[in-house]
């Protein structure tokens, strides 16, 4: 299935976290948290202003970025989970 988000809504797939901590401890799937870190899938084509103009996204698709810990919507495609969220919910772009 084909998903294109609207105005300034990105698709993001979560990056898994990893199952250690520095000290070596592993953790349990119930111990984790759900990573604040994710690859833009797809987006939307940006918002428009009072005025009619279209304001484009700064986030482009292929980026990794960090969003707040219960910003978006989680949603299922094709049996993966993603998250949708407005270009607000992202807190920064990793490079």
């Amino acid at each position: 299935m084909k998903f294109r988000p609207l105005h300034d809504r990105i698709l993001v797939e979560r990056v898994e976290s990893e199952e250690k901590t520095a000290g070596g401890i592993i953790l349990p799937d119930t111990a984790k948290e759900k990573p604040q870190q994710g690859k833009v899938i797809a987006v939307g084509p940006g918002k428009k202003t009072e005025d009619g103009k279209l304001v484009p996204m700064d986030v482009k698709t292929g980026d990794t970025i960090l969003f707040g810990k219960y910003s978006g919507s989680e949603i299922k495609i094709d049996g993966n989970e993603y998250l949708i969220m407005r270009e607000d919910d992202v807190l920064g772009i990793v490079e």
